[in-house]
């Protein structure tokens, strides 16, 4: 028997067995998924805030997470080392021959900062850093780039009220088969003095 035909009926018996199986029996592997376990990888942050878990952490906090986890990378004060980009600066670069993409510069909103952080950094280890982590370093990349104060506390409640200096700088998708999100009416962050009134006094 040649190896082609041996591969053949090989394949072949495999495919009786399963399709001798009902189509809701178990394959023996793996486990069911508890309520709990989904709702712990429930990674979904809206731009407006919605999904936001409890928690709060200040740049000066971050400051230290960032030298011991992010530095390496991205640099002493987020100026970017390699071929891991910057996180601060550039702002007015976008409409010049050489726009430089940052947190301060691109970004339209913190709570996607905070979400990204959470999900994909840093970059040996994501996922592993805490609630509390995620809303330090998200505060120390903000502060960078001159957004909040070094002991300003961001939470769920504020960090969706922080309005990014390129808010304004995207357009929304006029397609009409695409569901348009509503934010909700909050008052405009401008300046970080503006930050630092509406954040809670440390």
């Amino acid at each position: 028997m040649s190896a082609r035909l041996g591969l053949f009926v090989l394949l072949m018996g495999a495919s009786a067995l399963w399709a001798g199986e009902p189509a809701n029996a178990p394959f023996g592997i793996g486990q069911p998924l508890t309520t709990r376990d989904i709702t712990s990888n429930d990674l979904t942050v809206l731009p407006d805030g919605a999904g936001l878990p409890s928690g709060s952490g200040t740049a000066k906090e971050g400051a230290v997470l960032f030298a011991a986890r992010c530095a390496a990378c991205h640099g002493d004060h987020g100026e970017g080392r390699r071929n891991f980009p910057a996180l601060a600066g550039g702002r007015g670069s976008l409409s010049t021959d050489k726009p430089v993409l940052t947190v301060g510069s691109y970004w339209p909103y913190a709570t996607t900062v905070w979400d990204y952080i959470r999900r994909a950094m840093p970059y040996q280890d994501p996922g592993s850093l805490s609630t509390d982590e995620v809303y330090a370093l998200t505060a120390y990349v903000l502060f960078l780039n001159g957004i909040v104060r070094q002991s300003d506390v961001l939470d769920r409640a504020n960090l969706p009220r922080i309005r990014m200096p390129n808010r304004d700088g995207f357009v929304g998708d006029q397609r009409p088969d695409v569901r348009r999100m509503k934010p909700k009416r909050r008052s405009a962050v401008t300046t970080r003095v503006n930050v630092a009134h509406q954040l809670p006094k440390s």
